[in-house]
């Protein structure tokens, strides 16, 4: 049984129903990380990670770093 680990941040992100292009869904992401008060350094690794595979991959990221609502 597969349980969800909570993510890094305590950051809550709407992208239910939202575009589901990757540049909208990190756009967002940034964003939300970045009204939140998180530095650059962390929000740079997001980034980084995020882009570093396909757009699985993305979301897989999105989701460890976020709260998806």
């Amino acid at each position: 049984m597969t349980t969800k680990s909570e993510p890094k941040t305590d950051v809550k992100v709407k992208l239910i129903g939202e575009d589901g292009n990757a540049f909208h869904i990190l756009g967002k992401v940034i964003k939300a990380l970045q009204k939140a008060g998180y530095d650059k350094e962390f929000i740079q690794q997001f980034q980084d990670e995020a882009t570093s595979g396909n757009y699985d991959h993305l979301l897989a990221t999105v989701m460890e770093y976020v709260d998806i609502e």
